[in-house]
């Protein structure tokens, strides 16, 4: 992932540093835990605990180097590090092991921590648009469906119902996590050929991992799950961005993205205050997704195990993790200081409407007074065909129309802002348990 949306505590966790570190742990945790069962005498597990290597950048750049000689990254690794433990000590590395025994579950612990971090950003999500839902439960704008004007919401409605989906959002990363959270090393085909069991408890024991059955690899589905935790993530930021990115439209004006002082939203124009960071964060949802699709693929291996995911992964899932952390820090922070216009927004509902998001409310109200719904629907229908090509506000046609037999009394409950609106602290109620 490129430095720009790389988040420095996500991306540490993806660089060869931390790779190297957690195969030498799952290492030097198996020759310990093949002392515990016997195979390998205890003092010599000692001794390459002790003289295990620092994986700095002299380690790192030595195995790339060896890696161009043995173009495998696991033999280059476990030469390197027999060459710095010695003999005979450095002889048990990688005793009764394959290589996927060190990667994957090297990589799940790696991903489980991911998942922690992006577990934090999304209380921190949930917390900002619950924040914003209670302040803003009461503050009025005009609902659209279809691009279109249809009944009065309020902006907490439209806050709650984000806070809620990214509160799914979360339960599937926690799902995703504990999904992850396994290892294996059970050798070339799983089936504990050359290697205890025991070796393989022990090992996720100490890295909070549980064992699994496997082929040579970890199924693939657990994976795809974190891809697809990561991808929800991206569609809930996508959603709210996309709807701030229609309400921030000039002919709109409802709700504004922060402006940083010395901020500059056009080359050209200083006018603009453009939807940047939502435009942003909508087009980095689409790469959550591609990554989610090339998850799925990997599902498919060759009988035991082939390496057709592995390209895959070394891109898609640091990318994924890091991108999910981005697109969360950037929607907390906008949801967090998006402008509400909220006297635009009231007057967009009652003039810019004409009044015209009444209609089922006096739909309503000519039914209760004696007509069919047909009848009263094609009155209301005829009448706001006429307000809206007349320029004229809705309640006088209807007042200056023979067929409507309502009272003012009647027409003032059906065009009441506050009756329309009055079940909204339903939607504080849902966010109690968040």
């Amino acid at each position: 992932m490129i430095p720009r949306y790389s988040p420095p505590d996500m991306a540490a966790l993806f660089s060869d540093a931390a790779r190297f570190s957690l195969w030498l742990e799952v290492e030097l945790l198996a020759t310990e835990a093949q002392a515990a069962v016997g195979v390998v005498p205890p003092d010599e597990a000692a001794t390459c605990r002790a003289k295990a290597p620092v994986v700095d950048e002299l380690f790192v750049a030595d195995v790339l180097e060896r890696e161009k000689v043995t173009d495998h990254d696991v033999a280059a690794f476990v030469d390197v590090v027999q060459e710095r433990i010695g003999a005979p000590a450095g002889s048990h590395i990688h005793y009764g092991l394959t290589s996927s025994d060190v990667v994957d579950t090297a990589l799940c612990a790696t991903l489980t921590r991911a998942a922690d971090l992006l577990l934090a950003d999304l209380d921190a999500f949930v917390a900002a648009l619950k924040a914003r839902a209670l302040e803003l439960l009461h503050v009025p704008v005009t609902g659209r469906t279809h691009g279109m004007h249809a009944e009065p919401t309020t902006f907490g409605a439209k806050f709650a119902l984000w806070a809620l989906q990214a509160d799914r959002d979360r339960r599937r990363m926690r799902a995703a996590r504990e999904a992850i959270a396994v290892g294996k090393l059970s050798g070339a085909v799983g089936t504990y050929s050359n290697i205890d069991p025991e070796v393989e408890a022990r090992v996720c024991a100490a890295l909070g991992l549980t064992p699994v059955p496997a082929t040579q690899v970890i199924a693939r589905d657990r994976h795809a799950e974190f891809f697809y935790a990561c991808a929800s993530v991206g569609a809930t930021v996508e959603l709210m961005c996309t709807e701030i990115r229609h309400l921030a439209r000039s002919e709109l004006g409802e709700a504004e993205e922060p402006f940083g002082a010395g901020q500059k939203g056009s080359s050209a124009m200083p006018h603009k205050r453009n939807p940047i960071l939502s435009e942003r964060l909508c087009g980095l949802a689409r790469l959550l997704r591609g990554y989610l699709g090339a998850g799925l693929e990997d599902v498919a291996l060759w009988h035991e195990r082939d390496i057709s995911h592995s390209s895959v992964e070394r891109v898609a899932l640091p990318d994924a993790a890091m991108l999910a952390a981005y697109v969360l820090r950037k929607a907390t922070g906008l949801a967090s200081g998006l402008v509400v216009h909220s006297e635009r927004a009231l007057q967009n509902l009652t003039e810019g409407t004409l009044g015209l998001v009444f209609s089922q409310s006096v739909l309503l109200a000519l039914v209760s007074a004696g007509l069919t719904r047909d009848e009263a629907y094609r009155i209301v229908q005829r009448d706001a065909r006429a307000a809206w090509s007349e320029g004229r506000p809705f309640r006088a046609v209807l007042e200056a129309d023979p067929d409507v037999t309502l009272s003012g009394a009647q027409l003032d409950g059906a065009f009441d802002l506050s009756r329309t609106l009055r079940h909204v602290d339903r939607f504080a109620d849902a966010l109690e348990t968040l």
